[in-house]
């Protein structure tokens, strides 16, 4: 990889994009259906197409990897030579990070300078760490008498599903698939319909890193269609998916229709992020809080959608805040200077105005923004917007916009502060800014949330989990709980 200069960025922003095709049993094949369009966010035209996978490709798919399993070919490979081909895998990705990075803003219009960071250089981690951990889970012992030997042993638990979202496809992807990949899985992968041209060069990686045939699969489509087959697969052993509420809860009932198969969902939040009056410094912790929503225009899972202020420092953060987002640059994402970016498609930008509308028709106040920008690009922007006044009742306060809308509302004291953090059905993230420890240990052991950040929003590492509770959905990426997703367990006892 090398330094990523704006001249780069013209000159890879301007390659032409081949369409995309499937990747089942290691061969590229054209889809029998017709072609889906991919519409850039930074202009609103086509860039290219892509693959839509039928049912019957999906079955293929499905089988490719179940042979793959069966045979051995990955997963009786010894430790030491997994880890060879996901090292190799996280080199690749590594080396072709900026590449990587402008295909995935052309395609969903994450601002360059997060995209970065965001997408090919954490992917490229994941696996790396990964790999350097396939071959440090051990089997137990357990504790028996004398005369017994009861052995635990993890194995890996066969053909997995993976579908990822549009917001950050390689990061999210590299989640699943490198804990998935290394306790020694095969995967389908299905990127989403509107996202899915990283993760197909990431495939392309794969197979040159000599992962074989069969083990990594892609599947491009629709939900409706590709995404319900994998889910209703009598052959998929375990589920996992980043996304919507209303989706999670459709793959759940294909589970139960289907083969029972485990489903792990991470469904997104409502995030609150707390200012208390006792805040170290309330201008920082408003640009903070300016960083947690408006990046890539709030399209983040765990975005600080909700800041819930002390009512005695409720004017001076306003105004901190409004100073700090009116700085921010707005703009084409492929440039280096762009804060903000694009929404992601024409529909979510429908989506994230009626939120606004209803906002102000429920009682809200417009402090900032609120509009559609730049439209003489032909691209999908809307100004980074403050709304106060939001309170419990108001659809802004309860539903996830997934958009640059900041929803404002005061309280007056802990318990309140508490108690409006946890007036959502969702739990995911959460954030608050106090000098108090006794608070802030109060309120982390109080707030239901699967993240609570101190004094901070948005510090995260591949070490520590990343899940949520409630309908934020269950399981966890990232650390070594993921791997819990991956393995069964198998008790050996053997009487002496």
């Amino acid at each position: 990889m090398s330094v990523l200069t704006q001249t780069e960025i013209d000159r890879l922003a301007t390659l032409p994009v081949p369409p995309g095709r499937l990747l089942i049993d290691g061969a590229w094949i054209e889809g029998s259906a017709a072609p889906m369009p991919v519409i850039t966010p930074i202009t609103g035209q086509q860039m290219t197409t892509i693959a839509a996978a039928t049912e019957a490709e999906v079955a293929q798919a499905v089988a490719a990897a179940r042979r793959a399993f069966d045979d051995g070919r990955w997963r009786k490979q010894p430790p030491a030579q997994r880890k060879a081909v996901l090292l190799r895998l996280a080199d690749l990705i590594e080396h072709h990070a900026n590449e990587l990075a402008v295909l995935g803003v052309r395609d969903n219009g994450t601002e360059i300078g997060m995209a970065l960071k965001a997408e090919p250089l954490s992917a490229a981690q994941t696996f790396r760490w990964y790999a350097e951990a396939l071959d440090k889970l051990y089997g137990e012992i357990a504790p028996t008498a004398d005369t017994v030997l009861a052995l635990v042993h993890r194995e890996p638990v066969g053909v997995v599903a993976a579908i990822v979202p549009w917001n950050f496809p390689l990061m999210i992807g590299a989640w699943k698939l490198a804990p998935a990949l290394a306790t020694g899985n095969s995967v389908v992968l299905k990127p989403a319909e509107t996202a899915s041209l990283t993760l197909l060069r990431l495939g392309e990686l794969a197979l040159e890193a000599g992962l074989p045939p069969g083990v990594l699969n892609i599947v491009t489509g629709t939900g409706a269609t590709t995404g319900a087959a994998l889910a209703l697969s009598m052959d998929v052993d375990v589920l996992v998916f980043t996304g919507s509420g209303a989706t999670g809860r459709r793959l759940m009932e294909y589970s139960a229709r289907s083969n029972l198969k485990r489903v792990f969902l991470e469904l997104g939040g409502k995030s609150p992020n707390i200012i208390f009056a006792d805040a170290p410094d309330l201008a920082a912790a408003a640009r903070a809080a300016a960083g947690g929503i408006f990046r890539n225009s709030g399209q983040v899972c765990v975005a600080g959608s909700r800041l819930l202020v002390e009512a005695s420092v409720h004017d001076e953060v306003l105004h901190h805040l409004a100073t700090v987002t009116r700085a921010m640059k707005q703009g084409n994402p492929l440039d280096l200077t762009t804060q903000i970016g694009a929404v992601h498609s024409e529909a979510q930008l429908a989506r994230d105005l009626g939120f606004l509308s209803d906002a102000t028709a429920q009682g809200g106040s417009l402090v900032l923004g609120g509009k559609r920008t730049l439209l003489e690009t032909g691209g999908y922007y809307l100004e980074p917007t403050i709304i106060t006044g939001v309170a419990p009742g108001h659809r802004l306060f309860q539903e996830e916009v997934f958009g640059p809308v900041l929803a404002v509302t005061p309280f007056s004291t802990e318990a309140e502060a508490l108690h409006l953090a946890n007036a959502t059905d969702f739990g995911l993230a959460s954030g608050l800014w106090t000098s108090n420890l006794s608070r802030a240990h109060r309120m982390i052991r109080g707030i239901r949330a699967g993240v609570v950040h101190v004094n901070t929003y948005g510090g995260t590492d591949i070490t520590v989990p990343m899940g949520g509770v409630r309908q934020s959905g269950n399981g966890h990426d990232k650390s070594l709980h993921a791997f819990d997703k991956y393995t069964d367990l198998k008790t050996a006892w053997i009487q002496l």
